[in-house]
């Protein structure tokens, strides 16, 4: 979305507020999901630019449903994924560094979120999701989910057998 920031620049308005969506999977604009994870609904974004006294802030935020699988133990899992996304408006050739990140930049007075939203999203986006922050995952002998309870492998201690000429000291002492 493009924002027209002429009446804020000039100082009619004092805040602007936006909503609206960002389909996902598009060439257009490029949001296309980690592997193993689909969108599910576009991107819903809700915002607001202020003109404080000419200092201009940009505050949105953007919601994103998803589906996967869990990256311990393999169960499906959902959720929203949301971003809170605040930056500081500066007018282009007001800045002697335009590439600074802490900056959107408004071009002929107009703003263009959606790239700064995209790009933003891409990085924040986690790379492993989990069911549940204390997920037990699955045996490595058996593959038995282990949320459900434990496994009847049997729990004798496996040792590296790079290492276990050492253990072979340690059973002669």
């Amino acid at each position: 979305m493009v924002l027209d920031l002429t009446s804020l620049i000039n100082g009619r308005n004092s805040k602007i507020d936006f909503e609206y969506t960002i389909d996902t999977g598009t060439e257009q604009n490029d949001i296309l999901p980690p592997e193993d994870v689909s969108f599910t609904a576009p991107v819903m974004v809700k915002g607001v630019v202020t003109n404080n006294a000419g200092y201009m802030a940009l505050a949105l935020t953007a919601k994103i449903d998803y589906q996967s699988h869990c990256a311990r133990c393999l169960e499906d899992i959902s959720g929203t994924f949301i971003l809170e996304f605040n930056r500081t408006v500066a007018v282009s050739g007001t800045l002697q560094n335009q590439d600074n990140d802490e900056y959107v930049i408004v071009k002929n007075g107009f703003l263009d979120i959606d790239r700064e939203i995209v790009e933003y999203l891409m990085l924040e986006f986690p790379t492993k999701l989990l069911c549940k922050e204390e997920c037990a995952g699955l045996c490595s002998k058996c593959g038995k989910n282990l949320n459900f309870g434990a496994c009847d492998c049997p729990k004798k201690k496996e040792i590296d057998p790079r290492l276990a000429i050492l253990q072979k000291l340690l059973e002669n002492d």
